[in-house]
């Protein structure tokens, strides 16, 4: 297998996993229920798709340090991802962002749905641990366009399963359970890329 390929599946993986029981998710889903799926889906793949780019962007920079500098930092964002996603998955708050007690559809336009879509999940997004992952995968695989494609696959893929089947895989899996398990699998990086620094 070709490290440009390993570093798409891996990330790929890495960011379904992290994002499956993630606030994406939930907005996304929420979004679906204010919103037409079309615009809804337009707005947040286009937030997706920037912050992918703003990760792989900084990931790319760290490749410009002495590598074991780049373990380090690595790892230090490995580990801030594993404490962001151990903090929420074993607390039971909502943080999507979106206000839930509505029902229905709103009639608005499929600018403003996008807009709204776009800007939710951006906030959402920025400094989230998948996006830390982005830009530790860039820096650890040194193949920014696999992993950035990946980062973005992956998100892409939880958004639509959100607004396709999100509400019965929800009712099916336990997303504190996957949250917790994406947070000892970032812990587990972040080790890794520790050891790699004091070898």
């Amino acid at each position: 297998m070709s490290s440009a390929l390993l570093a798409l599946i891996s990330t790929f993986a890495l960011i379904l996993v992290a994002e499956l029981p993630d606030k994406t998710m939930v907005a996304t889903l929420v979004l679906t229920t204010r919103f037409r799926a079309l615009p809804v889906l337009v707005g947040v793949f286009s937030a997706f798709a920037l912050q992918a780019v703003i990760a792989v962007a900084f990931g790319s920079v760290l490749t410009l340090l002495p590598e074991s500098l780049v373990s380090a930092v690595v790892a230090a964002m490995f580990g801030l991802g594993a404490y962001m996603l151990l903090r929420e998955g074993f607390t039971e708050t909502d943080d999507s962002g979106v206000d839930a007690s509505r029902t229905g559809p709103y009639p608005v336009s499929f600018l403003r749905s996008s807009m709204t879509s776009f800007g939710v999940l951006f906030a959402a997004e920025w400094g989230d641990a998948s996006q830390l992952a982005t830009a530790g995968l860039t820096a650890r695989f040194a193949q920014p366009i696999p992993v950035g494609i990946g980062a973005f696959l992956g998100m892409a893929t939880v958004a639509g399963l959100a607004v396709v089947i999100g509400h019965k895989l929800r009712g099916r899996l336990r997303p504190k359970l996957l949250q917790r398990a994406a947070g000892f699998a970032f812990a587990g990086f972040a080790a890794f890329a520790l050891w790699q620094t004091l070898a």
